[in-house]
């Protein structure tokens, strides 16, 4: 009774904060862009990303550690999964994760988000067409998620976060924590899920690119002829996402469920907004999902979401094989496609 108090409790703060600082937005400014570390908040899965990124109530997949790591206390074995997405002007990201069950202490899992850019020519003032240079970006996230079923109703988890972006030479580090928390109700097996991701460090990029040599007094002789300066950046936060959301079965038979999925995402850099998605399920073999996410956020790209997936069980063993695709709209934007392929025993 004092667990479900306690989550009862934790629920309705999340969504007073949520209400508040939706007020507070329309009477400010939405502060849109003014975050670093943006692929933060790209899906890494496909099965989520294709119900329209609404999973922070899902339960039992190794892909909770990026929705809501209280999910990931449902696990009951192995898993590992590896995620290639190719992302808008052909960026490469990709994802990989592992988990384990241990027991009657818990569940620890690892994962690494990388994203690529194309290498691109260096220009400047001077060379507009090019110096004969190439340079490089890339974004890393390295993350460890524990979590744990203090009862056969509620669990929680917590996960830490490497965070590195790099341009060119100069990089700039964090460190962030994800919490979160899953309740199933006594009605219907309905599911309550809340999570805060990315709580960490301002990041601030540094380098031997904003390295540079002036001349203090240019306008007289005789004074120390270059003196070694250094470019001083500003430090952006991390994209701070709360998200809270509601999880069910509409059907559930041997052959056929059907599972829906509404989230409420309240981020620190632009408005509130909506997820909404569906997962049909045959025999526990074939998976059809639909979704659509950024609901009711203004000048918004993503929007219809769609995918399926197939999850074989190897025969004569408990070894189950699952692959998964996504497919997301950005309307005036080409379209994203996720591969994913997984193994659990």
């Amino acid at each position: 009774m004092r667990i479900k108090l306690i989550t009862g409790c934790l629920l309705v703060l999340m969504w007073v904060g949520a209400a508040s600082a939706q007020i507070e937005n329309e009477q400010t400014i939405t502060k849109t862009g003014t975050t670093s570390a943006q692929f933060l908040k790209i899906g890494v899965d496909a099965r989520g990303s294709s119900m329209g990124s609404a999973f922070v109530a899902a339960e039992g997949d190794i892909s909770s550690m990026f929705w809501n790591p209280a999910g990931l206390g449902h696990l009951r074995g192995m898993e590992t999964v590896f995620v290639h997405n190719q992302w808008l002007a052909d960026i490469n990201f990709n994802y990989a994760a592992f988990a384990f069950n241990m027991g009657s202490a818990g569940v620890l899992g690892f994962s690494l988000t990388s994203l690529m850019v194309p290498d691109d020519v260096v220009r400047t003032v001077e060379n507009p067409e090019g110096t004969g240079e190439l340079f490089s970006a890339s974004d890393l996230a390295l993350q460890m998620t524990y979590s744990r079923r203090l009862t056969d109703k509620f669990s929680i988890g917590g996960s830490v976060k490497y965070i590195q972006q790099t341009i060119w030479h100069s990089r700039a580090n964090a460190v962030a924590l994800d919490i979160g928390a899953l309740f199933t109700t006594p009605f219907k097996g309905i599911r309550l899920g809340a999570s805060l991701s990315n709580f960490g460090n301002d990041m601030r990029m540094n380098g031997r690119d904003l390295r540079f040599s002036q001349d203090p007094d240019p306008n007289n002789q005789g004074n120390v002829e270059f003196v070694n300066a250094l470019y001083e950046t500003d430090a952006f936060p991390l994209p701070l996402l709360f998200r809270v959301g509601i999880a069910g079965e509409l059907t559930k038979t041997d052959q056929m469920r059907i599972t829906y999925a509404i989230d409420a995402i309240n981020p620190n850099d632009n408005r509130e907004s909506i997820n909404a998605g569906l997962e049909f399920v045959f025999s526990e073999l074939l998976y059809v999902r639909t979704g659509y996410t950024s609901a009711f956020q203004g000048d918004r790209e993503e929007g219809l979401t769609y995918g399926g997936g197939l999850h074989y069980r190897v025969r004569g063993s408990s070894a189950k094989i699952k692959i998964d695709f996504a497919r997301a709209r950005f309307n005036r934007l080409s379209n994203v496609n996720r591969f994913a392929i997984g193994i659990s025993f």
